[in-house]
């Protein structure tokens, strides 16, 4: 296919997008149509949050949600794929769904979250991702539906991603096979501001136990070993590491075990401990300070340590500038106002397990504004994601999602320019054989 001409929505060529454009204006569409169900199904969430790995109510939810969905058995769902609160739905065109020689089909993954944070809710506004893949998904099959002759060969898949707080759902779901054959995964993140893109940096967590000696504190302590004092001693090695740490490096901990009873030398303790960096290379450097840190309590103190670390490292989530700027072209047509691109690529970020997903699939992982100011991981923000008025910010970047999903389908260029963008990025994180 010659530059410039894109895919018609009736199979041919055009060269114009006065065409698509209808198409996605019927996207749009489908979603307000659907605007009382997605709300209703938002709320169910929200009102019982659930942690990692346990989100029955929110699983049963979203399942229900698009085995019902109209037209009776329009998707096809599994229920309990992979995990046991994950889920895969599948539409694809019913001529589609005929066995010939057609060419494979463009497979595009919506992805939702769902679990909460413990204490405070959904202080983190999952509920709002859920439904965003949620519809998106439908707006995409409410436009191709539409079509009065066959679209190009497209399977839309929703992937229900269990435990993002704690855990990595999408990593036990990558290891699974979940998102091999995908060609383009998209999702969207509640923030405080509207941004195509935000440099979510990769994570490591430990678990630090220190194991000492137990004796009276005032009778005879000289025969004790305090593992409380090897724990201080860790938490202010860190401190102190602080001055010579990079600016984007981050750390953070808490010491979740101190001891029994301030007459017993504590002969056990335990910390946890977040480590944050801009690159998995980066990460490993940050990693080995700080463990080098924990030891040296233990040297000090006299005490046995033993560095656990979390199932899953998070990955830096892997920008892909021309999947983007697609969205960010379908968002200003919504009004939506994003922040400049320096502020993007230098702003404050936290660390998610779409990062691995953007090292085996290109992605998008934008962050929309729900009409509220407060931050993140806050009971303020619980309660906005919660709100009425954040239904209006969620659907409008669902429909945004779901336009920039239908210039994948039509624009076979700009899909071309998605997978260079994805090689170009790997190799820069010399990630190589990921591609060969």
């Amino acid at each position: 296919m010659r530059p410039g001409v894109e895919r018609s929505v009736e199979g041919g060529a055009y060269d114009g997008g006065s065409e698509l454009e209808l198409l996605k204006l019927r996207a749009a569409e489908c979603i307000d149509e659907a605007a009382e169900r997605l709300g209703a199904l938002s709320r169910a969430i929200w009102s019982q949050p659930e942690l990692a790995y346990e989100e029955h109510h929110a699983h049963r939810v979203l399942t229900h949600f698009f085995e019902r969905e109209p037209p009776a058995a329009s998707w096809a769902v599994q229920p309990h794929y992979q995990l046991p609160t994950a889920f895969r739905a599948e539409w694809e065109p019913p001529e589609a769904r005929a066995p010939s020689a057609a060419p494979r089909p463009l497979h595009l993954g919506f992805l939702c979250e769902y679990d909460a944070l413990p204490g405070i809710g959904h202080a983190c506004g999952h509920n709002l991702i859920a439904e965003v893949g949620a519809a998106a998904a439908l707006g995409v099959r409410g436009a191709l539906e539409g079509l009065p002759r066959p679209p190009p060969p497209v399977k839309v898949i929703v992937l229900g991603t269990p435990a993002e707080e704690d855990g990595g759902g999408k990593i036990d779901l990558i290891e699974a096979g979940a998102f091999t054959n995908l060609d383009v995964v998209f999702m969207a993140h509640p923030s405080q501001e509207n941004a195509a893109y935000l440099p979510d940096m990769a994570e490591h967590d430990v678990t630090v136990k220190y194991y000492g000696k137990a004796s009276h504190s005032a009778a005879y302590p000289w025969e004790g070993l305090n593992a409380l004092d090897a724990a201080v001693l860790a938490y202010n090695n860190l401190s102190v590491f602080r001055q010579q740490m990079k600016p984007t490096w981050r750390v953070h901990g808490i010491i979740k075990n101190g001891g029994v009873k301030p007459n017993i030398i504590p002969s056990y303790s335990e910390l946890i401990y977040y480590f944050r960096a801009p690159s998995m290379k980066e990460l490993q450097v940050l990693t080995k300070k700080a463990e080098d840190c924990f030891r040296a309590a233990a040297l000090a103190s006299g005490c046995t340590v033993e560095i656990k670390s979390g199932a899953h490292d998070y990955y830096n989530v892997l920008p892909n500038k021309s999947l983007w700027k697609a969205y960010m072209e379908n968002g200003r047509k919504l009004g939506i106002e994003f922040i400049s691109e320096d502020t993007m690529l230098n702003g404050p970020s936290g660390s998610t397990d779409f990062g691995n997903v953007t090292f085996v699939v290109p992605g998008i992982h934008p962050y929309f504004h729900i009409g509220s100011n407060a931050l993140n991981h806050t009971e303020q923000y619980t309660e906005a994601a919660g709100s009425q008025e954040a239904q209006f910010y969620t659907l409008r970047t669902a429909k945004a999602l779901a336009m920039t999903a239908l210039d994948v389908i039509f624009k076979p260029e700009l899909l071309e320019r998605i997978r260079e963008d994805f090689k170009l990025k790997l190799q820069e994180e010399q990630f190589v054989n990921a591609v060969e």
